[in-house]
C-alpha cells in the first residue's frame, strides 16, 4: 500500500476570491464543490495526476495570525520571467513580504489574503515542474519528515541533509515536496495543510493504520460528520487522507 500527494488545501476568508487570484497567478481553472469550496488545477486535467499538485480553498472566518508553516515556490525560467511574474502578481493583488530572508536571489511575496509564497529565481532543477515547483513545509527536522513521508508515500525521497530535505513524484514530474528547517515553532492549526490519497482499491481504514504505525498522530477532534480522515505527522502538521480515486 501507498499513498501520493494530491492537494494542497489553503482556508480563506473568501474562497471564491483567493481562488481567482491563484488561478490567474498559475494560469490553472477554477471549479467549485459547492458554496464554500473551490478547486483549482491546470486546465484539461485529470485528477489525480502526478504531474500537478492540484488546490482546494476552503471558506473558514478565521483570520490569519502567524506565518504559514506550508507554502508554494513558484518556478521561473529567466530573471526577466520572475520580474515578469512578480510585476503580474502585484497587479493580481499580491504584496512584497518579509518573513527575516534577507539578501536573497528569490521573492517573497503575499497573496490577498496574506499567505506568503516565493517566486524563484531561475533553477536547472525546477526546468520542467511547472508553474509550482515545490510545496514547502517549515520544520524543525528535515531528515525525520522526510524518513516519515518517504515511507508514508510512494514518491521519490532525491535529497537529505539536517538543514533541508526533497522528495517528488517516483513518475519524475510535477513539483517537489521540500522540508526545510526554520526556527520558528507550530503555533495552532495550520493554514496551508497537505492532502494525501491511497490508490484506487485500497483500504483506507487500513491506510490509516498503516500511517499511525509510522508515526502520524491524532489532532483530537471529533471526524464522525466527515469521510476523509485528519491525521499529524511526527511535528504536529495536520494532513488528511482523502478517500481513494
Amino acid at each position: 500500500m501507498a499513498t501520493r500527494l494530491v492537494q494542497i488545501t489553503m482556508k480563506a476568508r473568501d474562497d471564491d476570491a483567493l481562488g481567482r487570484f491563484w488561478a490567474e497567478a498559475l494560469g490553472w481553472g477554477v471549479d467549485s464543490e459547492g458554496p464554500g469550496v473551490t478547486n483549482l488545477e491546470p486546465v484539461g486535467f485529470v485528477y489525480p495526476d502526478p504531474e500537478a499538485v492540484c488546490i482546494d480553498l476552503v471558506a473558514r472566518p478565521e483570520p490569519k495570525t502567524v506565518k504559514n508553516r506550508v507554502h508554494l515556490d513558484l518556478a521561473t525560467t529567466s530573471t526577466a520571467h520572475q520580474a515578469d511574474l512578480v510585476a503580474r502578481l502585484k497587479d493580481l493583488g499580491a504584496t512584497l513580504a518579509d518573513v527575516g530572508q534577507g539578501d536573497v536571489p528569490w521573492t517573497v511575496m503575499a497573496d490577498p489574503e496574506g499567505n506568503e509564497f516565493c517566486v524563484l529565481e531561475p533553477r536547472e532543477v525546477y526546468r520542467d515542474t511547472g508553474p509550482i515547483a515545490a510545496v514547502v513545509v517549515d520544520c524543525t527536522d528535515p531528515r525525520a519528515l522526510a524518513r516519515f513521508w518517504g515511507e508514508a508515500m510512494d514518491w521519490t525521497v532525491h535529497e537529505v541533509a539536517d538543514d533541508h530535505s526533497t522528495m517528488r513524484s517516483a513518475h519524475g514530474v510535477g513539483p517537489y515536496l521540500e522540508f526545510v528547517r526554520t526556527p520558528d515553532t507550530k503555533s495552532g492549526w495550520n493554514r496551508v495543510h497537505l492532502d494525501i490519497s491511497p490508490y484506487r482499491g485500497d483500504d483506507p481504514a487500513a491506510e490509516e493504520a498503516r500511517l499511525r504505525a509510522l508515526g502520524a498522530g491524532d489532532p483530537g477532534i471529533d471526524q464522525s460528520a466527515i469521510s476523509w480522515r485528519i491525521l499529524t505527522d511526527p511535528e504536529g502538521n495536520e494532513f488528511c487522507l482523502l478517500s481513494p480515486r
